[in-house]
């Protein structure tokens, strides 16, 4: 009698490939987040302070909603979200770790 090869290196090395495949979507996803998050933060940061805020065909046809727009607190509020948008990607980003698997 012959003894047949037992299925398991192929079954580890599939589970392996599986595992790496998900660590670098982790590692995708995470980079993207981040990216995402940076760019969003430090746009509105800075556009509310800049003409485009208010010169836009949008606002151009509704002066009373360009009024509400153009007021420092709206301007501000849109900055604080820009900080903590900035903030979280960081934070994301610091804080990202991964999980060793078997």
């Amino acid at each position: 009698m012959t003894a047949e090869p037992s299925p398991r290196p192929a079954v580890r090395g599939a589970r392996r490939n599986a595992a790496s495949l998900e660590i670098w979507l982790l590692r995708t996803r995470s980079l993207l987040f981040v990216t995402l998050c940076a760019t969003f933060g430090v746009l509105l940061i800075i556009l509310p302070w800049t003409p485009r805020w208010t010169d836009n065909p949008l606002l151009l046809t509704w002066p009373s909603l360009r009024d509400f727009v153009s007021t420092g607190f709206v301007r501000g509020l849109a900055s604080g979200l820009g900080i903590l948008d900035l903030w979280l990607g960081f934070w994301e980003a610091i804080h990202y770790h991964e999980n060793p698997r078997p």
